[in-house]
């Protein structure tokens, strides 16, 4: 046997040992991976009961309802769909309607969320892609400013007066900027 064939044998078995290593890790992740959906894509694309996937969006005002035991119920929706959540256990701090949440859980025949765990965002800088992107549709989100109220027409946004003192303090920030 050649120096040049024990070398070509060498290098095709680590390749076959990281080949085998490589798919063992893949299989075992496959069994972790949980897929992120928001209402719209529940609705729309008719998951199956039983799969286990997280659920984002925001917490429909007045659909919350507490029960015995620790129990919650209340409907997430990202203004196109919404999907009602069961989950037993503590909410977190930041948990109200009108916040943006995730649960991860499996969904029951009925159409019931079951969440195992219910995490809420602590501030407004951070949003699904995908419920931002439905709340960019409709108007309710902007970048960097986060959730916003849809204008009302009844109701005019007064302009912010502009008297001296604020003049004052916009001229001499923007003095200071320039240096």
């Amino acid at each position: 046997m050649t120096r040049k064939s024990r070398r070509l044998i060498l290098i095709s078995a680590c390749g076959a040992v990281l080949a085998l290593a490589l798919g063992l890790i893949l299989s075992a992740m496959s069994g972790s991976i949980v897929f992120f959906r928001s209402p719209t894509e529940v609705a729309a694309q008719g998951v199956a009961p039983g799969t286990r996937f997280r659920l984002g969006g925001l917490v429909k005002d007045g659909s919350l309802q507490r029960g015995p035991d620790q129990t919650v119920e209340f409907a997430v929706t990202d203004t196109n769909a919404t999907v009602t959540v069961a989950y037993r256990g503590l909410l977190p701090d930041l948990f109200r309607e009108g916040q943006g949440i995730v649960a991860e859980g499996r969904l029951e025949p009925g159409g019931l969320f079951r969440a195992d765990t219910v995490l809420a965002k602590h501030d407004e800088s951070y949003m699904p892609r995908e419920v931002a992107d439905a709340l960019k549709a409709q108007g309710r989100w902007q970048e960097g400013k986060g959730m916003v109220d849809k204008p009302n027409p009844a109701k005019p946004n007064p302009a912010k007066p502009a008297d001296a003192s604020t003049a004052l303090t916009d001229k001499t920030l923007g003095q200071r900027s320039e240096r």
